[in-house]
Parts: structure tokens; C-alpha cells; sequence
């Protein structure tokens, strides 16, 4: 198989997210998720039984059988190809979705596109290929999104995540300055697509104005990647100069909120949103659940699982999360994922504020 050059300035940049987002202590997860304002209101006569629980779902045309995805964080790299190994047969034990990590590196390296093949490692569950947004551009003098969907066949992925992070490229040596136009190019995507197209942020969440514009454009859904997990303009500071991490302090607290985002674009209709942005236990799972997204998503401490114990840790990992959810689901009286998103929610003064300051609820997508 081709390796990717360990020379290689992308690869290089890979492998140090990688280091840097798996060193113990480091301090990558800023902003807040807004979970803590969410409370579920406790049932001490449940009138349902926890070996009749419904975790079930449809995803991409597939039952998965827990609503969580593991989110897109690394590739590009040797050490990144070898934990998406690990976290595609977690995923097939799981039975949850996987998310790919960036195919950039396959425009500068077309020969490893095996890295990027994990179907036969998880023949069962969706898997989605990933692509940041600005690598469309000029799509036309290099017929682009002919390229990816062959990319996307060949690997057998079920859709494609575009991400959308422009706060990362801005603190990212020789990132994108000029975010003019995405809007048009998405609408071109969109309509030239031959799979489902997941739009996400990468940490700062997405307005419902937003959502709304990506949703009718085209977008099969949105994943909203909220404040309060990790942070990756901090990411790509701490690869920089002293001068750039103090100026990186200044966004800790920017972007919307999980579970404010979550609620905002919801509204408790069906909507397909992925809920993802600080979601590191079941009970978070369970909130984003009954604000109205479909599924939520968990990177940072599965990438951590898979580089300190492989697909076992990641395991572990999951049914931690599972155990909370469904003991979450119990407690608010919920026997199904269906019940959950109806549940009573409280919500503090603040939470709800904000959710009102949101002009109005949305109409039908």
C-alpha cells in the first residue's frame, strides 16, 4: 500500500493534531455547551422497563443501533490512518456511524486513497467521507466534483460531510483568507451531488439562519458542531507562535452553544440534525436527543480511546455512553428515541432567553 510521505507538509500538520489533540492536559475544549442550562424532569414511576428500550434508529438509509456517531477528526497522516482503523471496527461492534476524516491529502496524494477505504471494516453501518468547504473552489479548472464522487464510489461511503471552519483557517499557516462565495458554490454542490451532503461546523455551530439557507439548498443535513468541545482554532494555535496563541485566547468562548444551537434549529421538529460540540457523556446525549436532534456526535474522546488502547477503549467509551442515555431515557420516562425527543424539558432563565432572542420558530424546511 502507498504510504503518505512523512515529509509531507500536510501530513505533518495531520500527525500534529493528532499529538495535540491526544496529550493529556492540554487545554483544546473552550466555550460552553449550554447542556448544564437543560434539565430533565425525573420520573419515580416510570412506566417502562429497561430491557424493552428502543435505541434505534435511521441513519443514511441504514439501522444503527445507538444514536451516536463517531464524528470526522483525523486523516491525512500514517498515525491517522491507523486510528480510523481502529475506530471503523469499533464502529461495526458498536453498530454506530463513522465519520471519515479530511480527504484533502488525496489532492496532493491521489495514491492513497486506500487510507480512506474502511468499508471492509465495517461493512454495516454508515460511514461518510469528509471535505472542508474551500477546497471547492475553482472547482471548474479542475473538474473537482467529477473527482470526489468517484473518490466517494471507489470508497463505498454512504455520504459526504463538507466542513465549514473558517475561525480554524484563519489561525492555520497558509489557510484560506477569502470566504466569498461559498454560498453559490454549496448551491452548485448540492445540485451535482450524487450522495447525501452533511454539512458541519468544526466548533463554533451553525446559526438556524444558516441551517435554514444549507437545508434548502440541498443539504441532506446539518450537523451543527457547537462551542463547548473542542477548539480548533486552539489547535492550530498551539502549532504557532507565542503572539498567535495569546490572540487565539480571545475566541475561547466564541460560537454558539451545543445545546442552544441544537434547540434553536429543532424547535422539536423533525428536522435531521446531528447534535455534536462537547457531548462527552450520555446524559449530554440524551439532552441533545430531546432538543430535537437525530443523532449526536463524540470525536475528541474516541480519537483519545483509539490512540490509548485501540478499538477496546473506544468500546468502552461507547458503553459508558450508551449505559447513561439509556438510564437517562428511564428516569424522564422515555422507552424509545421517539418518546425522548417528547419529553418535558426545563430550561434555565438564560437558556430560554436566548432561545426566544431567535427571531421566530421555523416553518416547514
Amino acid at each position: 500500500m502507498n504510504t503518505i510521505k512523512p515529509d509531507s507538509g500536510l501530513s505533518q500538520r495531520k500527525t500534529a493534531h493528532i499529538e495535540i489533540c491526544t496529550q493529556p492536559g492540554w487545554d483544546l475544549e473552550s466555550g460552553k455547551t449550554g447542556f448544564d442550562h437543560v434539565k430533565f424532569r425525573h420520573q419515580a414511576l416510570p412506566e417502562t422497563s429497561w430491557d424493552h428500550l428502543g435505541l434505534e434508529t435511521q441513519f443514511l438509509g441504514r439501522t444503527v443501533r445507538l444514536p451516536l456517531l463517531i464524528s470526522s477528526m483525523t486523516g491525512g497522516s500514517e498515525e491517522g490512518y491507523r486510528l480510523n482503523k481502529e475506530l471503523a471496527m469499533a464502529a461495526q461492534s458498536a453498530r454506530i456511524p463513522l465519520g471519515m476524516g479530511s480527504m484533502r491529502v488525496l489532492f496532493h496524494h491521489p495514491e492513497v486513497l486506500e487510507h480512506f477505504r474502511l468499508r471492509h471494516l465495517a461493512p454495516d453501518v454508515p460511514i461518510f467521507a469528509n471535505l472542508g468547504v474551500q477546497e471547492l473552489v475553482h472547482e471548474e479548472k479542475r473538474d473537482l466534483f467529477k473527482t470526489l464522487f468517484e473518490w466517494t464510489k471507489k470508497l463505498e461511503v454512504d455520504a459526504l460531510a463538507l466542513h465549514l471552519n473558517p475561525g480554524q483557517e484563519l489561525f492555520q499557516e497558509g489557510g484560506e483568507r477569502d470566504f466569498r462565495g461559498h454560498r453559490s458554490l454549496l448551491k452548485r454542490f448540492f445540485a451535482a451531488a450524487r450522495l447525501p451532503v452533511i454539512v458541519k461546523e468544526t466548533g463554533f455551530g451553525i446559526h438556524p439562519e444558516e441551517a435554514r439557507f444549507l437545508l434548502n439548498s440541498g443539504a441532506s443535513w446539518i450537523d451543527v458542531a457547537g462551542s463547548g468541545g473542542t477548539n480548533w482554532l486552539s489547535v492550530e494555535a498551539f502549532r504557532g507562535q507565542s503572539w498567535e496563541q495569546s490572540a487565539a485566547q480571545g475566541f475561547k468562548d466564541w460560537g454558539w452553544p451545543t445545546a442552544l444551537a441544537t434547540a434553536a434549529i429543532a424547535r422539536r421538529k423533525d428536522v435531521p440534525l446531528i447534535a455534536s460540540g462537547g457531548i462527552r457523556s450520555g446524559v449530554d446525549l440524551a439532552k441533545a436527543l430531546a432538543l430535537g436532534a437525530r443523532l449526536g456526535g463524540m470525536a475528541l474522546p474516541l480519537i483519545r480511546a483509539a490512540r490509548n488502547g485501540g478499538r477496546e477503549v473506544v468500546l468502552e467509551v461507547i458503553a459508558s455512553v450508551e449505559k447513561a442515555l439509556k438510564t437517562s431515557m428511564l428516569l424522564s420516562g422515555a422507552s424509545d428515541i421517539t418518546q425522548l425527543r417528547h419529553v418535558p424539558l426545563d430550561f434555565s432563565l438564560e437558556f430560554e432567553h436566548q432561545l426566544k432572542s431567535f427571531k421566530r420558530p421555523f416553518r416547514k424546511w
